[in-house]
């Protein structure tokens, strides 16, 4: 069965809550250190999230290719962005990153259809 959107966003969250809580204090530095990296600075998260995403995808990493899609698109990123990215990912990493493009894809194409169907119902 596949993951919903929300479920894999549940599961991160529960996940992530459990090695947070587990008392070895090195995780929460590294996920600290993770976090600041996000903020805005000279570069703006929806840009730092964007370069994340294409690092994901040349590593390979489904989890993290649909973190950094999520939080791209929550920081304002267009599909038009997303699909640079993506390209990015796809010149540096070679032919090796097209599975995770289509999962990429995939990913992009629900949230967005997540986010229209939920303006579809505050509209009426």
């Amino acid at each position: 069965m596949k993951k919903t959107t929300s479920d894999t966003r549940k599961y991160r969250t529960d996940m992530n809550e459990k090695i947070l809580t587990s008392g070895f204090r090195d995780f929460n530095k590294f996920f600290a250190l993770d976090n600041k990296a996000y903020i805005n600075g000279a570069l703006n998260t929806k840009t730092k999230e964007l370069m994340g995403l294409s690092a994901s995808m040349v590593l390979r990493c489904n989890d993290c290719i649909f973190y950094h899609i999520d939080r791209s698109i929550q920081e304002g990123a267009t599909r038009e962005e997303l699909m640079e990215t993506f390209n990015v990912a796809l010149i540096v990493g070679g032919s090796i990153v097209i599975p995770h493009l289509r999962y990429a894809f995939e990913i992009m194409d629900e949230i967005f259809s997540e986010i229209s169907s939920e303006q579809t119902k505050e509209e009426k």
